[in-house]
């Protein structure tokens, strides 16, 4: 009797244990895959938030490179050519109205109108290409040296026109040699030097004479050469007027620009401003004859 009884009280306990048991089976699963969706969510709020941190351009983007040039160019100051001397040396009118005689800087181009010089070979050429890049009225620009001065009162800088350098194109084309480097007036020496050894390997303009440029200047005893691009076989006759100039371009009162010739009743007073091999170099250059 007594063991009926407790097998009556024993029964539904087994049971409940039963019943719960099944119950912690079914919702372990579910707790376990709450869980994984909890770790899932957190992850990738984690990676939202470290995506935020990366600064922009990161990963695969590619941020452009900025070259930066070999110098950059300094302060300028606006001007207007009057004329073109010769190679190297320009006058020029500033934004104020004052006029300024300009020596270009770092380089040196041969002779054309040295009162006690002749005519030196690609001379002419280089007047020519300056007269060309730079004829009157031309807008440059100015960057005048540190030290602005030479001993001649001339202004001393690097022009450029239409953002090209002057300086650099009479290198680049064999018409000029890098010279009177003086400190600190040589910001642009390596790379003006590097465009003179390009032009001595190619053997073009003061280069393509042996021994006629050197570093103390031009040899005058080199005969000048064949007819270059830069001007036309007149220019290049090799004669007594070319190797010495005789016709006198001067610029009068009125701005006119006027040529003389040696039997010209004016010829003996006139102070040239421009020296010409003949009638027809000064005519291409704006020059008009005398009357008298």
């Amino acid at each position: 009797m007594e063991m009926q009884k407790a097998l009556a009280i024993f029964k539904p306990a087994v049971w409940l244990v039963l019943i719960l048991s099944l119950l912690t089976a079914c919702q372990q699963p579910s707790q376990e895959k709450s869980g994984q969706n909890q770790d899932t969510e957190q992850s990738r709020t984690t990676m939202i938030e470290n995506e935020d941190e990366q600064p922009q351009g990161s990963g695969n983007q590619t941020i452009p490179r900025q070259e930066q040039p070999e110098e950059t160019k300094g302060k300028t100051l606006p001007a207007t050519v009057v004329k073109v001397i010769d190679g190297d040396t320009v006058k020029i009118k500033m934004k104020n109205g004052h006029e300024e005689t300009v020596r270009l800087l770092l380089i040196d181009t041969p002779e054309t109108v040295h009162p006690s010089k002749p005519v030196q070979p690609f001379g002419l050429e280089a007047s020519q290409l300056s007269k060309k890049m730079m004829p009157p009225g031309t807008a440059i620009e100015v960057e005048p040296g540190i030290n602005e001065r030479d001993k001649y009162g001339r202004l001393l800088a690097y022009f450029y026109v239409n953002g090209e350098s002057v300086n650099q194109k009479l290198i680049e084309k064999g018409l000029a040699r890098v010279a009177y480097v003086y400190a600190p007036n040589t910001k642009y020496i390596d790379q003006f030097r590097e465009l003179q050894e390009q032009a001595r390997q190619k053997e073009i303009g003061i280069w393509s004479i042996e021994n006629y440029a050197t570093s103390q200047g031009f040899d005058d005893s080199i005969d000048r050469p064949a007819a270059s691009s830069y001007v036309n076989t007149e220019e290049l006759q090799k004669d007594d007027s070319c190797k010495n100039p005789q016709i006198k371009g001067n610029v009068n009162l009125r701005g006119e620009k006027v040529y003389h010739i040696p039997s010209g009743q004016y010829y003996s007073i006139t102070k040239p401003e421009e020296m010409f091999c003949t009638e027809t170099v000064a005519e291409q250059d704006g020059f008009r004859k005398s009357q008298r």
